[in-house]
């Protein structure tokens, strides 16, 4: 009884979280919409997740059609999480899954869009740059003392430009924030209903692959080369690559924190402090690849003679 009602206040929350995507909320919602769907196909058994996901559907559908398609969109990545739930697969392993179906969608949505509805994304982005800057070029006009705060036409088409080299890594970037809030909820929520998950290992054992070295030194290279080129395609792999690496090695550098702290037996608040500085100091992810490079967790925790 207690499974059921559960399993009935996660489709009320389920369908909340769908109905609020056309909303001004939806910029935050749309990161926990595969939560109750991934949880109700772990705890459940086929067909009852049908008989709790159906209504859900049926309502969403009667209110606006579009919230049907967007609840079959998300509920892929769910289904795919929720399955490496059941089979147990390790956590890292479900978050290269979950993310990487979401990545494959974001892609496919954009082929779809671009092939038979004729969407330009250059274009899409620009007209959003050039609504959002407009205010500010029209004060600027109006008002000598900021008017050379104003943007102009070059300026705005510079950040369109730059914008739309960026996408790739903001889609890549939201689609593993996607998996990981929902892994980093999912676990303790099916924990605590008695369906243990696989979590992830402690922050002191991450390490990620030495290969990314030289992946740093390619894209430098590449970084190096499109600064002299008009190559907009170099120039799209170095915008991309580049800040991907950061953000391995940041993700790097708290792991060689937490594994120090582990080791000295520091208070667990230390090396979160330590987080801190990395994040707001971004030269900081050197620790990263030195950590990586370099055996630096032997040499800082060998015995001193």
């Amino acid at each position: 009884m207690k499974m059921r009602w559960t399993s009935v206040v996660w489709s009320v929350v389920y369908l909340l979280l769908l109905l609020s995507l056309l909303s001004p909320f939806s910029i935050v919602t749309v990161f926990f919409l595969i939560l109750p769907a991934a949880i109700l196909f772990t705890t459940l058994n086929v067909k009852s997740f049908i008989l709790h996901v159906l209504p859900v559907w049926l309502i969403a559908y009667l209110v606006h059609p579009v919230y049907l398609l967007l609840a079959v969109y998300f509920m892929i990545p769910a289904l795919i999480m929720g399955r490496a739930y059941k089979r147990r697969v390790p956590a890292i392993r479900t978050l290269m899954l979950g993310a990487g179906t979401i990545l494959a969608e974001l892609l496919l949505l954009l082929l779809v869009g671009t092939a038979f509805f004729h969407f330009d994304l250059s274009s899409y982005v620009h007209d959003i740059v050039k609504m959002t800057m407009s205010p500010l070029r029209d004060v600027g006009g109006s008002n000598p003392l900021i008017s050379d705060m104003a943007w102009s036409p070059e300026e705005m088409q510079m950040v369109s430009d730059a914008t739309v080299q960026m996408i790739p890594f903001a889609m890549i970037v939201s689609s593993f924030m996607m998996a990981v809030i929902t892994h980093a909820l999912a676990r303790p929520i099916m924990d605590s209903m008695g369906f243990s998950v696989p979590r992830l290992k402690p922050a002191r054992e991450w390490m990620l692959p030495r290969s990314l070295i030289w992946y740093y030194l390619i894209g430098v290279i590449i970084e190096i080369f499109a600064s002299g080129s008009k190559n907009s395609f170099l120039d799209m792999i170095a915008a991309n690559l580049l800040p991907l690496l950061h953000i391995c090695f940041m993700i790097q550098a708290f792991g060689f924190f937490f594994f120090l702290g582990h080791k000295r037996k520091w208070h667990p608040v230390i090396p979160l402090l330590f987080a801190i500085p990395i994040l707001l100091f971004p030269p900081m992810r050197i620790i990263g690849i030195l950590d990586l490079a370099f055996p630096l967790r032997q040499f800082m925790t060998k015995s001193k003679r």
